[in-house]
């Protein structure tokens, strides 16, 4: 079993369906969040406030959570894993999209320079306030970076399904919340919300990052996936509280 992130480094061998072989087959969309409506889906997709504001905003935040946690641990991690969803959605990847994908883009800054899958993802978690290396988790291979979230043993894992046969799936295992996805040459967020996916991805189909039907889009097709839980994952949650470091496997 593999997953290749579509931003390893260009010296380590690439599948002939990669992104930088497959791009140039898959239509262009001029629109971020094409076909999606934000008052329907209670999603902001408008860039709102001061980037590094919102950072250090989150940062300072973690002291109200990790107060609550020493009184009522149940009460915080619910509240937090709220507040995490609230915040990656509606105020950190609105400033992202549009930014130009490239297969080596790893900047730091939405909508200056270039982001590749992988960084999208590692890079927004670190704004989210997670303590990890965003350099370092990019480079992995998306089950690695599936496994610094969530325990092997706890990842999903699937092969050789229709889309309507994955969907299924998930709800049947997962709530409304953000997740990793890791697909065969890509990886990025999945929004589960009402029971409809929602792929959320530094796209090479559409070179920028956008965020989109899961069921139509171009890039979500994949021979293999691998889940990692987010927003609903309780020890994550605690370790962003925590301010522990995530540990990235290499292997």
């Amino acid at each position: 079993m593999c997953f290749i992130s579509c931003n390893k480094l260009k010296t380590e061998s690439i599948s002939l369906n990669s992104p930088e072989n497959t791009k140039i087959q898959n239509k262009k969309t001029n629109n971020n969040y094409t076909g999606l409506d934000s008052t329907t889906l209670g999603i902001n997709f408008k860039a709102n406030g001061n980037y590094n504001t919102i950072q250090s905003k989150i940062n300072s935040d973690k002291s109200y959570f990790k107060a609550l946690y020493a009184t009522n641990k149940n009460k915080a991690i619910d509240s937090a894993s709220k507040y995490l969803y609230h915040k990656l959605i509606n105020d950190i990847t609105p400033h992202w999209y549009g930014t130009t994908w490239d297969f080596n883009g790893h900047t730091n800054t939405p909508n200056e320079g270039l982001i590749a899958c992988g960084y999208f993802v590692s890079t927004t978690l670190k704004h989210l306030g997670f303590n990890l290396n965003r350099y370092k988790m990019a480079q992995q291979a998306a089950l690695n970076e599936a496994k610094a979230l969530q325990p092997k043993q706890d990842l999903k894992i699937y092969s050789n399904l229709t889309f309507k046969s994955l969907k299924s799936e998930l709800n049947q295992v997962y709530n409304d919340g953000i997740y990793l996805v890791g697909l065969d040459n890509h990886v990025g967020y999945l929004l589960i919300k009402d029971k409809e996916l929602y792929f959320l991805h530094s796209s090479y189909c559409d070179n920028k990052v956008v965020i989109e039907l899961a069921e139509t889009s171009p890039c979500f097709r994949s021979n293999l996936y691998v889940f990692a839980e987010i927003t609903t994952n309780d020890d994550l949650i605690k370790k962003w509280m925590f301010n522990e470091t995530l540990v990235v496997p290499t292997s």
